[in-house]
């Protein structure tokens, strides 16, 4: 999704909290998200001598220890988010601290289903496919969509969100009363780096297209000082950046006046290496997983993803 969705968290997770569909889609810190994926590879590595084997090529280390080890920005609330303390059953983060979210809870249901103890790795947007096929994570649960990009290095289990794109815009800026895309014309938008968000402005005719920017906390930032006009995002996204930032608002559009895409582009899924056998099996806990329990999981996380002043 959002990244497509890529991640809003940041400024709303921090500056006034959020967390895309990265959809995307739909958005940590470089060096925290380094060494929480150092840290990840050392307990792979440990693992695997411990079995005394190294997991096949599309096998998942998890197969042979206790602990899932789940890979995500945890800065892309409501999907994924960090906090100090494990309110709300938040799941233990490798290195300390504690993430929370929508992705958490479907993780959780996952280790659940598999009889493991999940361990949240943080890893930065960019990195966790490499993450993942180098092994220092067993899976990708992070607001990612099943792109056909993407499934050239990775396979996806079946998508357990699908959403939409709108873009966030300031509540009392002239294009927050705007019907379609054609009312951007002249505005400065913005997507995130790397997702296919920023791609679609290019469907607004006459756009002040801006410079990508890293994460959903940035752009937050940005149309709160007026520095753009607004950002493509996942509804989810947007929901959760407006709860936590009354200043914003979102334009949605209907059918045949927004954004042209593939379902698949705003849908996520639980990336894993290709040929794992975990994917079957990620599948079957999936199916056990209403889309009434859905849309309750994601009304639960907007309501409590973290917001500091």
């Amino acid at each position: 999704m959002k990244k497509t969705i890529k991640k809003i968290a940041g400024l709303a997770l921090t500056a006034v909290t959020v967390m895309a569909f990265a959809a995307g889609c739909g958005g940590g810190s470089s060096a925290g998200s380094s060494a929480a994926s150092s840290a990840a590879g050392s307990s792979a590595a440990g693992s695997s001598a411990a079995a005394g084997s190294s997991a096949a090529a599309g096998s998942s280390a998890a197969a042979e220890g206790g602990e899932l080890r789940v890979g995500m920005e945890a800065d892309y609330a409501p999907f994924n988010w960090t906090q100090m303390d494990n309110k709300n059953n938040a799941a233990d983060i490798q290195g300390g601290g504690y993430a929370g979210g929508y992705d958490v809870v479907i993780a959780q249901k996952i280790a659940e289903g598999l009889g493991k103890k999940l361990v949240v790795v943080k890893t930065e947007w960019d990195g966790l496919s490499p993450a993942l096929t180098s092994g220092k994570i067993d899976m990708i649960i992070a607001g990612m969509s099943p792109t056909t990009e993407r499934k050239q290095t990775i396979d996806f289990s079946d998508t357990y969100y699908t959403s939409d794109l709108v873009i966030v815009v300031k509540k009392d800026s002239k294009y927050a009363s705007a019907k379609e895309l054609k009312d951007f014309a002249g505005a400065k938008i913005t997507g995130q780096l790397n997702t296919f968000h920023y791609g679609v402005i290019d469907q607004i005719e006459g756009v002040a297209k801006q410079n990508a920017l890293e994460d959903f906390a940035t752009m937050i930032t940005a149309v709160k000082s007026g520095k753009i006009d607004g950002y493509v995002s996942e509804r989810p996204g947007a929901l959760a950046a407006v709860a936590a930032n009354p200043e914003l608002s979102f334009v949605s559009f209907e059918s045949g006046k927004g954004f042209k895409y593939d379902e698949n582009e705003v849908s996520i899924a639980v990336g894993l290496k290709k040929g794992s056998d975990l994917t079957g099996k990620v599948n079957e806990i999936l199916k056990g997983i209403s889309k009434e329990d859905r849309e309750k999981i994601m009304e639960e996380a907007i309501k409590n993803q973290p917001v500091t002043e």
